[in-house]
């Protein structure tokens, strides 16, 4: 993906695209909110001595996933014109600035997968150092919080998908949280949420098990050029984004969330590793009990339940990291 012509851009999206918060931020503070950037490409608004929920918004984490920055530029846009209207106290990150001018998903390697103490070979890289950026910022920023805590962690996916839009959870939030958490994601217009017992070194997995936030990563339909991306498919999760941030109901669903669980992680061990299928397969494909999933070596990978779905197959990440996940549906 080339990078994108920022001229061209919409006052609010290019300004988010570059982690310029000038404008919104001076509107905040005007407003008699506190208003800090603690880090480059992070905005924090508090207003409540941590009397006030607390949401932490996250886009551009892969710079190649634009929609989200769009999405999330005209939301806070809109909301700084009526500043007072805010409820929560928010956090605003805009992860990986550099790729997204860059037009790229990362610089050196795939920032959410920093969200952890052990990089291995990773430690070095560019993504590693941001992380550690975005961690101080987050740490601090929940440490203030009350007990109401969000993370929206949002993305687009790469490939086509069944369920356009889905979202992982991971299933160590509290219950009465979780359930909140999807009636939200429902809101949203999310169509399926993956339940998930194991970190991936993910932002939104960190702050649920650091911060005991109700987190998620929500992927919102498919890669985009920034200033192109169709904002129409994005409409449900703007309206429900808008209203969490303004405390009010969101719209309601038009139907819940399939809920799916976790059967198996596939990681890749080795440069040997290779896929019983394309990698164009879409999330969310369907294979039966028996099936080859992926070998490598003498590892092979098979489905053992009836049916599993793939979602996230991706045999060119690096060794170590998780290659694709198979789930099965719940409810």
């Amino acid at each position: 993906m080339s990078a994108p012509d920022q001229a061209a851009l919409p006052d609010a999206v290019r300004a988010l695209a570059e982690a310029d918060f000038g404008t919104v931020a001076q509107r905040f503070a005007d407003a008699g909110f506190t208003v800090g950037t603690p880090a480059k490409g992070i905005l924090t608004v508090r207003g409540g001595a941590g009397t006030r929920p607390a949401v932490l918004l996250s886009v551009g984490v892969h710079g190649d996933e634009t929609g989200p920055i769009e999405m999330a530029a005209y939301v806070i846009e809109a909301l700084s014109r009526e500043a007072q209207a805010l409820a929560v106290d928010l956090m605003l990150c805009v992860g990986n600035i550099d790729a997204i001018a860059a037009g790229k998903r990362f610089i050196d390697a795939d920032l959410n997968r920093m969200f952890k103490s052990d990089r291995g070979a990773l430690a070095g890289t560019f993504e590693s150092a941001r992380a550690d950026e975005i961690i101080a910022a987050t740490d601090a920023f929940f440490e203030a919080a009350g007990p109401v805590r969000w993370h929206l962690d949002l993305h687009t996916a790469i490939r086509a998908s069944h369920y356009p839009m889905f979202a992982i959870v991971p299933d160590l939030i509290a219950e009465e949280r979780k359930a909140a958490l999807i009636t939200w994601l429902g809101e949203a217009a999310i169509q399926a949420v993956i339940m998930n017992p194991k970190s991936a070194g993910t932002y939104s997995y960190y702050s649920c098990e650091y911060h005991g936030a109700a987190g998620s990563t929500v992927e919102l339909g498919r890669v985009g050029t920034l200033g192109q991306n169709d904002m129409a498919q994005f409409a449900d999760a703007s309206a429900a984004l808008d209203a969490l941030l303004r405390g009010l109901p969101a719209p309601a669903a038009r139907a819940a969330p399939h809920v799916f669980k976790v059967a198996q992680e596939v990681v890749k061990l080795s440069d040997g590793f290779t896929m019983g299928f394309s990698k164009e397969t879409p999330n969310f494909a369907s294979l039966k009990r028996g099936e080859v999933i992926a070998t490598d070596g003498e590892t092979v990978y098979t489905v053992f339940h009836e049916e599993e779905l793939v979602v996230f197959p991706n045999p060119d990440v690096r060794v170590g990291l998780r290659a694709g996940l198979m789930v099965v549906r719940v409810s």
